[in-house]
């Protein structure tokens, strides 16, 4: 009988009574804990406990079907050179490679003076950079040595932006 009625006790006590704000809670008299009163305007009532963190503008895709923000995350460099004569024609026909093998990883050639480059992928973490990379470096061995991990501004979706999937 002891043991029966233990996890009702347990379960009396674990039951919240009402959901009460901070305010709402410093106001409250408790016998033995002293007398605390706040005065407050009804506009601070509104924003009191409300997630104020910054908000990140939404970008959508062409079509219009992926919502998406940008973040600072982790890209591949596939390929960098500034050789004004074959460092562009470079970078796009590597583009191309990697847009075949790797349909799913969104692909950018970038110029800044003098440099051509080839960056490849959105992602939020380091581990996923560095796994997509090992796979990159397996399907083109000839040029997987120039490969690295460049810090950059990504394109995360909505839809994995609070989980742990990794974006493409």
């Amino acid at each position: 009988m002891l043991f029966c009625s233990i996890p009702l006790a347990i379960n009396a006590q674990i039951t919240p009574q009402t959901t009460k704000g901070i305010i709402e809670e410093l106001n409250t008299d408790y016998p033995g804990q002293g007398h605390v009163v706040i005065y407050q305007e009804e506009a601070i009532k509104s924003i009191v406990g409300r997630n104020i963190g910054p908000k990140l503008p939404v970008y959508s895709s062409g079509d219009g079907s992926m919502p998406y923000v940008k973040i600072r995350g982790f890209k591949i460099q596939a390929f960098s050179g500034n050789n004004q004569r074959s460092s562009k024609d470079e970078a796009y026909r590597k583009q191309a490679l990697i847009n075949q093998a790797f349909p799913e990883q969104e692909t950018t050639v970038l110029f800044e003076s003098p440099f051509w480059r080839l960056r490849v992928g959105n992602f939020k973490s380091r581990e996923d950079a560095s796994a997509a990379m090992r796979e990159m470096r397996r399907t083109f061995p000839a040029f997987g040595k120039e490969m690295y991990i460049v810090t950059d501004e990504v394109k995360i979706p909505i839809d994995q932006l609070n989980n742990n999937a990794a974006p493409q």
